[in-house]
């Protein structure tokens, strides 16, 4: 999907990065697969998670790709948020990289959780699978073709008589 216009080339401004082009920036910006839309802060880039044609991504740069609030832009913060920036502006640079390791390693546990969720759903999928083969193959052996072809070749008989 290529912007329309060169207005709409501003307004797209989204990161769509491919790993293996980009893999020390990929990293940094937590991107595991391909395609990928980043977007906001260049420091703190979000998913994008809305559709891929040109509508969505339109209507979603014209509500989303503007100033926003961050430290570089303040003025456009409430009290609220100005309040947040000024705390963690205040902190020792050591003490503001432990509490972003710290948020990062409960993001990385989520993910890793989530990781060996899915491998025991998938081990599941698999056993089960494994045992319905098994169990089908059971139901084949037991004689079920036997019991068809008998079955089909009475059928025939019945309409032969029938003739």
């Amino acid at each position: 999907m290529a912007p329309r216009t060169r207005r709409d080339l501003t307004l797209f401004y989204l990161f769509l990065l491919e790993y293996a082009q980009g893999k020390p920036l990929c990293e940094a910006a937590s991107v595991r697969g391909y395609p990928t839309i980043k977007w906001g802060d260049p420091n703190a880039l979000e998913d994008y998670k809305g559709g891929r044609d040109y509508d969505s991504l339109k209507k979603f740069a014209d509500e989303n790709l503007k100033p926003m609030c961050s430290p570089a832009n303040i003025d456009l913060c409430d009290d609220e948020k100005k309040a947040e920036i000024e705390k963690l502006q205040a902190m020792s640079q050591d003490d503001l990289l432990a509490l972003i390791r710290e948020k990062e390693e409960s993001q990385d546990k989520i993910e890793t959780d989530f990781q060996e969720f899915v491998q025991g759903l998938q081990k599941q999928y698999q056993d089960a699978m494994e045992q319905k083969e098994k169990d089908l193959e059971e139901i084949k052996k037991s004689g079920l073709g036997l019991m068809k072809a008998v079955k089909a070749a009475a059928d025939k008989a019945d309409k032969k008589d029938e003739l």
